[in-house]
């Protein structure tokens, strides 16, 4: 045995340096079992990466139900194909939304996609943080005549498309048509003209109830002023030029504020305030029998109303032939600075949102318009407007609105701020002031406001 021993020595040895080299490879393994457990989560991990989806954000401002149909939608698109996840994050109100927007625009922080009013139009143009859509209409292609031009004229500035309309709406006039019967006014008739509005609101009127009332709120009274021609700032409303200066005083604006001032000096009128569900509570407790709301609430109203609900085109002077409605709402508006592929994917994605089939749920499920009009044949939308024949007079107002600057809508960075000093002229205005000393003073704050914002754009 000891004549072995220096060769045992020397096997042992070999064993040794063999087990330490194995010892320092890059794939160690014990037994057949780990090296193919270890050779399996290498190649998943191969997997993952080149399969691995294109993820962007999308801040939106819808709370409550219309939330939850924006986070359907952004999982169907999601799941729709292999590429991209859309994350809808809500963000508060569009100006809460807006203000976080404002400190990281630009940057690759940024959401890819962001919803914002149609008042904020001019902001996001003049910002530097958005991308045209009309860049990747022109590279793809992409026939936008298959949507709404009424809906897509207010988005356009400059012969540019610069924001893909999401949740569109605009006022129609609602009224109790229980109470138009009861005081011998014919509900399938209702009134267009300011003369017939006064006159069915004489007749409305009692001690429990008064016979119109508008939110006071900017935005009617714009409505209210479009669909006379008449304009809200010069330049073309802002479309052919910056605007320098408000122009709502004019024979329009002061005939509207005549109207109202009128109607309030006769007892007829009621003020309801500035919060939407305070004026349509009055509504349905019949405090009020005709008043001016959205089109996207019009649904909700007839659902709580105990009584037969009509809804009609919005007012006009007796000496005017109507002109129609600028779209309101929001529009979905894409970042610059952000990776190309995520352009890429909001890109999709706003071609997705406006296809008829989603429209159509959308419609149906919110009020607001269809941005495709195909959508008004889907099955969905033929059997809620058999039931609903409400909503049809909402699109058919659209459809007939004449296209000009005026129911293009104005376009001033200051928008939001103006709309206030609208609101401090009509409660001025319903507690004894002059008509036109109230809206002078209005255009007064708003060119103000004008004059400092275009001075910091350099305008």
């Amino acid at each position: 045995m000891r004549k072995f021993q220096p060769i045992l020595m020397i096997l042992l040895g070999l064993m040794l340096l063999l087990s330490a080299c194995a010892s320092n490879t890059n794939t160690p393994a014990t037994n057949k079992d780990e090296e193919e457990n270890t050779t399996e989560e290498a190649s998943e991990g191969t997997d993952r990466e080149s399969d691995e989806k294109v993820e962007i954000e999308f801040w939106h401002s819808m709370g409550g139900n219309l939330g939850e149909s924006i986070d359907v939608i952004a999982k169907e698109f999601s799941e729709s194909q292999d590429t991209y996840v859309v994350n809808a994050e809500f963000q508060g109100s569009y100006e809460e939304s807006l203000t976080k927007f404002r400190s990281i625009g630009g940057t690759t922080d940024a959401p890819a996609i962001i919803q914002t009013f149609e008042v904020g139009t001019k902001f996001m143009i003049d910002s530097g943080f958005i991308e045209p859509i009309h860049t990747f209409i022109e590279k793809d292609g992409y026939d936008v005549t298959q949507l709404e031009e009424n809906i897509l004229n207010y988005y356009t500035y400059d012969g540019k498309q610069y924001s893909m309309p999401f949740n569109s709406s605009t006022p129609v006039l609602i009224y109790n048509k229980d109470a138009f019967k009861e005081v011998g006014l014919d509900p399938e008739n209702p009134p267009r003209t300011y003369s017939e509005i006064k006159d069915a609101a004489s007749k409305l009127k009692t001690d429990e109830r008064f016979g119109f009332s508008m939110l006071t709120y900017g935005w009617f009274f714009e409505e209210l002023l479009a669909t006379q021609g008449g304009m809200y700032v010069n330049n073309d409303n802002g479309r052919s030029n910056t605007a320098t200066e408000a122009t709502f005083n004019g024979v329009e604006g002061l005939r509207v504020f005549k109207w109202l001032d009128e109607m309030n000096q006769a007892g007829t009128f009621g003020n309801f305030g500035t919060v939407w569900d305070d004026i349509r509570a009055a509504f349905q407790t019949e405090k009020v029998a005709m008043y001016m709301d959205s089109s996207a609430g019009t649904k909700g109203i007839i659902d709580n109303a105990d009584f037969e609900v009509g809804v009609a085109f919005i007012p006009h002077p007796d000496e005017v032939e109507p002109n129609g409605v600028i779209i309101g709402g929001a529009s979905l508006w894409m970042s610059k600075g952000i990776a190309e592929e995520e352009q890429l994917a909001a890109w999709e994605f706003m071609k997705y949102v406006n296809s008829p089939d989603v429209q159509a749920k959308w419609h149906v499920e919110t009020g607001y318009f269809s941005i495709h009009p195909e959508a008004y044949e889907n099955d969905i939308v033929k059997e809620q407007w058999a039931e609903y024949p409400q909503l049809k007079v909402t699109v058919d107002q659209l459809q007939a609105t004449k296209k000009g600057v005026a129911t293009q809508g104005a376009l001033i960075s200051v928008f939001p701020e103006s709309r206030q000093h609208i609101v401090t002229a009509l409660e001025k205005l319903y507690q004894g002031s002059d008509p036109k000393e109230v809206l002078d003073e209005a255009v007064i704050q708003s060119n103000r406001a004008i004059e400092i914002a275009n001075k910091t754009q350099g305008n």
